[in-house]
C-alpha cells in the first residue's frame, strides 16, 4: 500500500509540474511579465507549498528538528540537486537580474537566517515576523520592478503551442491552480511514504528532515524545473529554484517561527553542519551564474557531485560517528563557506575587470 501511494504521488507530481509550467509561462506572456518573474513568484511560491505545510505542521506539533531540517535540507537540495539535474538536461541561461538582485537576496537571507539561528540557538517569534515582512517587501519590489519593464508590442506576444483554447487566460489560471494542488498532493503522498520507510529503519527526526522530507517536499521544484528545462523555459527552471530558496527562508521559516510557542529551537548539529552547507551552496551560485551567464553541464555535474558528498558525509556521521568528530565537521563546513565566499569575491572582481576592458574597447 505504501509503495502504491509513493508511485501514485510521483505520477501526480509530474502531471502537476507540467500543468503549472504550461499555465505559468502562458500567463507570463499574456501579462507582459518575464518568465523569470513568474518563476521567482508564482511558481516558486506554489512549489514551496509542501515545505510550508510540513514545517508549519511540525512547528505546531513541537518538532523543531523536522521544521528546520526540512527548510535547510530543501534549500541545499534545490541548488545542488535540482539545478544539477536540470543543467545536465540543458545548459541553463542566467539573466542579469539574478546576478544583480535575486542571488544576492538569496545569499543575504541565508546569512540572516543563519544569524537568527546562531544567536540564542532559537529563531524567535519576532524574528519570524521580520522574515515574513521581508518576504512581502521583496515580492512587492519584484512586482514594482516588472511594471517598469517595457511590455511586448501587440502581435509580438507568443501564443505558444497547443490548442487555441489552452491560450485562454481562465484556462491558464486553472492550470496553475490545478498544477499547484497536484504538486502539494503528490509530494504529500511521497513524503508520507518516505517517512514510513525511514521510521521502519529507525532513522532520527533530523536525518529524516534534511534528507527524505527535504527531498520529498522539494520534488515539486525538481519536477517543475525538469519539465521547464525540457520545454525550453530556462528562466522558470532557474527562477523557480532561487525564488523557492528565498521563500523557504523568509516565508516558511518566518511562519513556522511565528506560530511556534517560543520560536523554533535550533539543534547544534544544524548550526555546526547543515546551515554552513546551505550557506556555501548559496554563495557558490554567484560565481557559477556569473561565469558565462549560464550553468553549463559541467557545472551542473559538479553540483550533483557536491550533493553526493554531502549525503556521504551525513551517512558516515550517522553510521560511524567516531570517524568524524563534531569539531572537524563544523570546521570543515564553515571552511567551505569561507572558500565559497572567496571564490565569489574573486569572480566578481574578474567580472568587473572584464566589463571595464570591454567598455574601453
Amino acid at each position: 500500500m505504501v509503495i502504491l501511494q509513493f508511485i501514485a504521488g510521483l505520477v501526480i507530481l509530474v502531471l502537476g509540474a507540467e500543468w503549472l509550467v504550461r499555465g505559468a509561462s502562458g500567463l507570463a506572456r499574456r501579462l507582459g511579465m518575464s518568465s523569470l518573474l513568474i518563476g521567482l513568484t508564482i511558481v516558486a511560491w506554489g512549489t514551496s507549498a509542501p515545505e510550508m505545510a510540513v514545517s508549519a505542521k511540525a512547528s505546531l506539533l513541537n518538532q523543531p528538528d523536522l521544521t528546520l531540517g526540512n527548510i535547510v535540507g530543501s534549500n541545499i537540495f534545490n541548488i545542488v540537486a535540482i539545478l544539477g539535474i536540470a543543467g545536465i538536461i540543458t545548459p541553463l541561461a542566467v539573466q542579469r537580474q539574478l546576478i544583480r538582485l535575486d542571488v544576492p537576496v538569496m545569499i543575504g537571507v541565508s546569512v540572516l537566517a543563519a544569524f537568527f539561528a546562531w544567536s540564542g540557538s532559537v529563531v524567535a517569534q519576532w524574528e519570524g515576523g521580520a522574515l515574513l515582512l521581508l518576504l512581502l517587501l521583496y515580492t512587492g519590489f519584484l512586482i514594482w520592478q516588472s511594471k517598469r519593464e517595457p511590455k511586448p508590442l501587440a502581435g509580438e506576444e507568443s501564443t505558444g503551442a497547443g490548442p487555441r483554447f489552452m491560450n485562454h487566460w481562465l484556462v491558464q489560471i486553472g492550470l496553475c491552480v490545478i498544477g499547484i494542488g497536484a504538486l502539494v498532493l503528490g509530494s504529500g503522498w511521497m513524503v508520507e511514504s518516505a517517512v514510513v520507510f525511514a521510521g521502519a529503519l529507525g532513522v532520527s527526526e533530523m536525518v529524516i528532515g534534511v534528507t527524505l522530507v527535504a527531498a520529498g517536499t522539494s520534488l515539486p521544484e525538481l519536477a517543475t524545473s525538469i519539465v521547464a528545462a525540457f520545454r525550453g523555459e530556462r528562466d522558470i527552471a532557474v527562477g523557480n529554484v532561487v525564488g523557492s530558496n528565498v521563500f523557504n527562508l523568509l516565508g516558511v521559516l518566518g511562519l513556522s517561527s511565528l506560530i511556534a510557542g517560543g520560536g523554533v529551537p535550533v539543534d547544534a548539529e544544524v548550526i555546526g553542519f547543515h546551515l554552513p552547507v546551505m550557506l556555501a551552496v548559496a554563495v557558490v551560485c554567484f560565481p557559477i551564474f556569473l561565469s558565462g551567464w549560464e550553468i553549463s553541464r559541467t557545472e551542473a555535474a559538479l553540483f550533483l557531485c557536491a550533493y553526493v558528498v554531502y549525503l556521504a558525509v551525513l551517512i558516515v556521521d550517522i553510521t560511524k560517528p567516531e570517524i568524524i568528530s563534531p569539531a572537524a565537521l563544523a570546521w570543515g563546513s564553515w571552511g567551505a563557506v569561507a572558500v565559497a565566499a572567496a571564490v565569489a569575491a574573486w569572480e566578481s572582481v574578474r567580472f568587473r575587470a572584464r566589463r571595464r576592458e570591454r567598455l574601453v574597447e
